[in-house]
């Protein structure tokens, strides 16, 4: 009877400290199938700085920092983005490549997607994040994202 105790006790640990390891739900984007996104995301950093670890999403072509709950997500193989007038900013990554996003801000949430790179990418800032800490990290992502193909630039 105590054997058995022991190993429902440790059982449960076990799925206690798993549940810890939450996952953060992603949309898949509709492209994300396209080659060049799995050596994106296989490219990406660990960490975008203090706080921002990388962490498990449940879709392909994904990945993710922070906390789960308010998560910065990257999602590659969205729909590229055609002519506009939303705001274009070119962001130069240190020692690496020049990436253009196209920045919006809506309800505090910061959405960048690369302008003129097929396949496109799109990271989501949340407003818990971006209240707390610049964004600046988006460099950070200059390397993987260089591995897309540039048709167009901002300017």
């Amino acid at each position: 009877m105590l054997r058995r105790a022991t190993a429902v006790a440790l059982v449960g640990t076990v799925l206690l400290a798993s549940g810890c390891a939450a996952t953060v739900p992603v949309t898949v984007a509709p492209y994300a199938t396209d080659p060049v996104c799995a050596s994106v995301v296989l490219a990406l950093p660990t960490s975008l700085g203090e706080g921002l670890d990388r962490v498990d999403t449940d879709a392909q072509a994904s990945a993710a920092w922070g906390d789960p709950r308010a998560a910065v997500v990257l999602r590659c193989g969205v729909e590229p983005l055609g002519p506009t007038t939303d705001r274009c900013q070119s962001v130069s990554t240190p020692q690496g490549p020049t990436i253009d996003w196209v920045v919006l801000e809506d309800l505090g949430d910061w959405t960048f997607t690369t302008y003129g790179r097929v396949p496109a990418v799109e990271l989501v800032v949340p407003q818990a994040v971006a209240a707390s800490r610049s964004t600046s990290f988006v460099d950070l992502l200059g390397p993987a994202v260089a591995l897309t193909e540039q048709e167009r630039s901002c300017l």
